[in-house]
C-alpha cells in the first residue's frame, strides 16, 4: 500500500543529518543511567555463584539490619514467572527455588546509595544444594537428568523441530553429486557501549513508571503487568535512547521488574545500573550452534535436495529460543533455489547464561555453514563461486520450498557489484600463497510476519499532530537504538507533507503517550513504522488539501506538497505556505490529528512452524573479503571488505552506509575473535567477562570497507525500502573463512577462525579443522509439506516467477 511511486523524491534518498545527532554529540541525550529523581535510592542484585543448584535457605537478616538499607527482596516476593515468548514463561525476577547459571539473580537490595547497596548485597547468605551442571550441547543430549527445567520436549532438550518440504530422498537420488559438511559457530555477545539500566517510580496515586534501556517497551510493559499483578493501564514504560542494543535489550529483564517492585515497597524511585560483568551474564546473545548440512546437486550446481540439521546451546532459560531454533532452518531457501528441503533442529538447556537474539537472530550460523559449503561445492564442480550463485538465484516474486514469499531480490546486482569492485576474476585462486579472497552472500528479514503474541492487531502505529505554526509532532512506540529510526520516521513524514525533517518532533517509546510498536528487533522498524507513517501523513495531507484546494479554487488532487509549501502543480506560483494550509484546514475541520498503522500481509505457509521466517520483504547482501594469512603463525590480517546490500529504496544513504560498516565490524569480530565461553572446570564462570579481556576488533583491526548500495524497491516497503541493520553482517564470517582457504589451502569449519585453528588445519592430513560429527539424536517424524510447485501454487525452481525493473547500483562511497 505504501510503496506507490511518488515521482521525484525530495527528502527520501537524501543524507540528512540524524534528527537526534546534535543532542548526542553535545552530550545532552538522557540515557537510562542519566535519570536522576528526587529521593532516588539504588538497587543491587545478589547473584548465584554456582551454575546449577537448589536454593535451600536465604538469610537476608544481616543485610536488612544495615543502616541505609530500605528493602530486601527474594523470590518469594515475586513468585509469578515471565518470559518473552508465550511458550517459554520460565523466568522469575528473583529465583524462588533453583538457580540455573552463574549470575542468576537470587535477591535484591534497595539502599540510600550504591555503596551501601553493594555491602548489603554481599551480606546476604544463600545455602545451595548443588546439582550436576550441564555445560555443553553434548552433555544436554547425553544427560536427561537432572533436568534444568521441568518443561521441554525431553530431558534437557528444550525444543525439537523436524520439517520436510517435498521429497528430499527423491531429490538426493536425482542428484549428480552429494556433499556433506559439519560446522560449528561459537556464541558471542552484543557488547553495546551502554550497560543495562532501569529506574522505577511510583506516583502518589499508586501508578508505576519504569524508565529502561530497552528495545521492547511494549513487552516490558506486558511482563511488569503480569508479575506485579497490576492493570496495564497503571504501568508506564518509557524506553530511553539506547547506547546500542543489537538484540541484547529485547527481552524483559529481571532488574526492570525488581526496581518497580522496590519502588512500590519503598515509595521512592529506585535505580539500577548493571556492571559490565553483569551485562555479560545477562547475555541473550548468539547461540553456539553445531550444524550438519547435506546437499544433492546437478553438475551445473542446481540444488535438488538439502538436509540441514542444527543443535543450539540455549543456556539456562527459554528467551527467544524456540524462534531461534526455527530461524536456523528458515532462510536457507530465500537466496538460491532449493527444490526439496528438510530441516531438523533442536535447542538444549545448559547451565550458562541464556542465549537469545543477536543481530541476525538465528541466521548468521546457518548462513555461515551454507556459504562455506557452497564454496566447497563450487570447487568440486569446477565452477567459479560467484557464477555458481548467480546461476541459481531465487527469482523475484516467487514462493520458496518452505512457503516464504520473496518480493524484490537484488542479490544478483550485489554479487556483480562486489565481483567487479574487488577485481574478483583476476584474483580468485590466482593470488600468491598467504593472500586470499573469499565471497559469500546472505538474506535477512524486514520484520517478522507474525507478532510474538498472535493477534489481529497492527504491529505498529504512528500518530500525527499538526501545529498552526507548521510543526508536526510524530508519536510512535518505536525506539531508536542507534540505527537512526527516528531520522527515517522524520524523513518519511517530511516527504509526504513536503516539509523539512527538522520541522518534526519525534515522541517515541512511551507506553502512555505513543501508539504500540512491538519493538526494535527483527529489522522491522523501517518497513513497518515507515508504512504506518506514510498512512498517517497521507491522511493529514488529504485534510490539508481540502482546505487549500477551496482557497485556491482547484481540485485537491492537483495540489503538490514540497519546500514547506502547498501549491497548484499546474501553476506552482499559486499556493501558500505549509503553516497557512494548516490554519485553513484547522479552521474548517478543527484540531488536526491523524493515525496510521501497519499489519504485515498474511504468510503463505499453513503448516506448524510456518510462523517463523515469513516477512513482508527480504534484504540481500554479498561480500568479498581480501586478507593475508601468515602461514607460520596463522595470524590473519583483513585488508579490505567489499559489501553490497540490496536495501530496496535507500531512505538515507549515510545511515545505510553506517549500518553496512557497523555490520562488517561486528561480523569480523565474530569471524576472527569473539567468544562467549565458560570454564567447565570452574563452575561454569565466564572466561572473559570484561571489555578488556573479551576480544573484539578495535580501529586497528578494521580494514577498508567499500560499500555498494543496491536499490531494488520492494512493493511492500515504504517507498520500496528494506532493512539494512542486520543483513550485512551475515556474509562476513563465511567470506572470511572462504578467503582463508584461498590463502593457505586449509579449511577451518568453525567460527571464530583463530590462528591456532589455522595451524591445526595446516598440520592435519585432511587440511581441515572443525567439528568431526554431530550427536546421535532420535528426531521426531517430520511434518511433511508439499512444495508450492508440487501443490501447483508456484512455478518450479529455475523458472522466473515475475518480471520486474532491473535494480540500480549506487557508486561506492569514496
Amino acid at each position: 500500500m505504501a510503496a506507490a511511486s511518488r515521482g521525484a523524491l525530495r527528502v527520501v534518498g537524501s543524507s540528512v543529518r540524524k534528527v537526534d545527532g546534535l543532542s548526542k554529540c553535545a552530550g545532552v541525550t538522557k540515557f537510562a543511567d542519566d535519570i536522576v529523581l528526587p529521593r532516588m535510592v539504588f538497587c543491587k542484585l545478589h547473584r548465584s555463584p554456582v551454575p546449577h543448584a537448589r536454593i535451600v535457605r536465604i538469610d537476608t537478616s544481616k543485610a536488612e539490619r544495615m543502616p541505609g538499607v530500605l528493602a530486601v527482596l527474594t523470590g518469594r516476593d515475586l513468585p509469578i514467572p515471565f518470559g518473552i515468548l508465550p511458550v517459554s514463561q520460565d523466568e522469575h525476577a528473583l529465583c524462588p527455588d533453583k538457580v540455573r547459571f552463574v549470575g542468576d539473580p537470587v535477591a535484591a537490595v534497595a539502599a540510600l546509595d550504591e555503596d551501601i547497596a553493594f555491602e548489603a548485597m554481599n551480606a546476604i547468605r544463600v545455602e545451595y544444594e548443588p546439582l550436576d551442571p550441564i555445560l555443553s550441547i553434548e552433555d544436554a543430549i547425553r544427560k536427561p537428568s537432572p533436568r534444568i527445567h521441568d518443561y521441554g520436549d525431553e530431558g534437557n532438550i528444550h525444543k525439537k523441530v523436524a520439517l520436510e518440504f517435498g521429497d528430499v530422498g527423491r531429490g538426493f537420488a536425482q542428484a549428480d553429486e552429494v556433499l556433506e559438511d559439519t560446522f560449528y559457530y561459537e556464541g558471542s555477545t552484543h557488547l553495546p557501549m551502554e550497560q543495562h539500566a532501569a529506574v522505577g517510580m511510583v506516583d502518589p496515586d499508586g501508578k508505576v513508571t519504569v524508565w529502561s534501556s530497552t528495545q521492547t517497551p511494549h513487552y516490558v510493559h506486558r511482563a511488569l503487568a503480569k508479575v506485579l499483578e497490576m492493570p496495564p493501564a497503571h504501568i508506564r514504560v518509557i524506553a530511553c535512547p539506547n547506547g546500542g542494543g543489537f538484540g541484547g535489550k529485547s527481552d524483559p529483564f529481571n532488574h526492570e521488574i525488581v526496581v518497580a517492585k522496590l519502588a512500590l515497597l519503598t515509595g521512592r524511585p529506585v535505580k539500577i545500573t548493571l556492571t559490565r560483568e553483569e551485562v555479560f551474564y545477562c547475555h541473550r546473545g548468539r547461540h553456539p550452534v553445531l550444524m550438519r548440512i547435506k546437499t544433492g546437486l546437478t553438475k551445473d550446481g542446481a540444488i535438488k535436495a538439502m538436509h540441514f540439521k542444527s543443535y543450539l546451546d540455549g543456556g539456562g532459560y527459554g528467551s527467544y529460543g524456540v524462534a531461534s531454533t526455527y530461524y536456523t532452518g528458515a532462510l536457507q531457501t530465500v537466496t538460491y533455489n532449493v527444490e526439496n528441503y528438510k530441516f531438523e533442529g533442536l535447542r538444549c538447556f545448559t547451565n550458562k547464561p541464556p542465549c537469545g537474539p543477536k543481530r541476525g537472530h538465528g541466521t548468521p550460523q546457518p548462513r555461515f555453514a551454507l556459504e562455506v559449503h557452497l564454496d566447497k561445492i563450487a570447487e568440486k564442480l569446477a565452477i567459479d563461486p560467484a557464477e555458481l550463485r548467480l546461476r541459481h538465484l531465487v527469482p523475484p516474486g516467487s514462493l520458496t520450498a518452505n512457503y516464504l514469499r520473496v518480493g524484490s531480490i537484488g542479490l544478483g546486482k550485489c554479487i556483480e557489484a562486489v565481483v567487479r569492485g574487488s577485481d574478483w576474476s583476476r584474483k580468485f585462486r590466482r593470488l600468491p600463497r598467504g593472500k586470499g579472497i573469499g565471497l559469500a552472500c546472505s538474506s535477512y528479514l524486514c520484520g517478522a510476519g507474525l507478532p510474538i503474541y498472535w493477534n489481529n492487531m497492527p504491529h505498529t502505529g504512528v500518530q500525527l499532530r499538526l501545529d498552526r505554526g507548521g510543526g508536526v509532532a510524530v508519536f510512535c512506540g518505536e525506539i531508536d537504538i542507534g540505527q537512526g529510526s527516528d531520522t527515517v520516521l522524520a524523513q518519511v513524514v517530511a516527504e509526504v507533507l513536503g516539509i523539512d525533517p527538522y520541522d518534526i518532533r519525534i515522541v517515541f517509546g512511551d507506553t502512555d503517550l505513543t501508539p504500540v510498536d512491538l519493538g526494535s528487533y527483527s529489522s522491522r522498524v523501517t518497513l513497518m513504522m515507515g508504512n504506518a507513517a506514510i498512512q498517517a501523513a497521507e491522511r493529514a495531507r488529504e485534510i490539508l488539501a481540502k482546505g487549500a484546494a477551496e482557497k485556491l479554487g482547484v481540485p485537491p488532487e492537483r495540489l503538490g506538497f514540497a519546500d514547506r509549501r502547498v501549491f497548484d502543480v499546474q501553476s506552482p506560483e499559486r499556493g501558500m505556505t505549509f503553516p497557512e494550509a494548516v490554519v485553513l484546514a484547522e479552521s474548517r475541520f478543527g484540531t488536526i490529528g491523524t493515525v496510521g498503522s501497519y499489519t504485515p500481509p498474511p504468510s503463505a505457509g499453513r503448516y506448524k512452524g510456518a510462523g517463523v521466517g515469513p516477512s513482508p520483504a527480504y534484504s540481500y547482501s554479498a561480500a568479498v573479503v581480501e586478507l593475508d594469512v601468515d602461514k607460520e603463525t596463522g595470524w590473519i590480517r583483513v585488508e579490505r571488505v567489499h559489501l553490497a546490500h540490496d536495501v530496496g529504496q535507500c531512505i538515507n544513504p549515510v545511515l545505510v552506509v553506517g549500518q553496512i560498516e557497523g555490520s562488517v565490524y561486528m561480523g569480523l569480530g565474530e569471524a576472527l575473535m569473539e567468544e562467549q565461553v565458560f570454564r567447565a572446570n570452574r563452575q561454569g564462570v565466564h572466561k572473559a567477562p570484561s571489555m578488556l579481556e573479551y576480544k573484539s576488533p578495535t580501529t586497528m583491526e578494521m580494514p577498508d570497507v567499500v560499500s555498494y548500495i543496491i536499490e531494488d524497491p520492494d512493493p511492500n516497503g515504504p517507498f520500496g525500502a528494506k532493512e539494512v541493520g542486520q543483513g550485512p553482517l551475515l556474509p562476513i564470517p563465511p567470506a572470511v573463512v572462504n578467503a582463508v582457504y584461498d590463502a593457505v589451502g586449509a579449511r577451518v569449519d568453525e567460527i571464530p577462525v583463530t590462528p591456532d585453528k589455522i595451524l591445526k588445519a595446516l598440520a592435519s592430513p585432511a587440511k581441515r579443522h572443525g567439528p568431526k560429527g554431530v550427536p546421535d539424536v532420535t528426531w521426531p517424524e517430520p511434518i511433511r509439506v508439499p512444495t508450492p510447485w508440487e501443490a501447483g501454487t508456484a512455478p518450479a525452481p529455475g523458472r522466473a516467477a515475475a518480471s520486474r525493473p532491473a535494480p540500480i547500483t549506487r557508486e561506492p562511497r569514496p
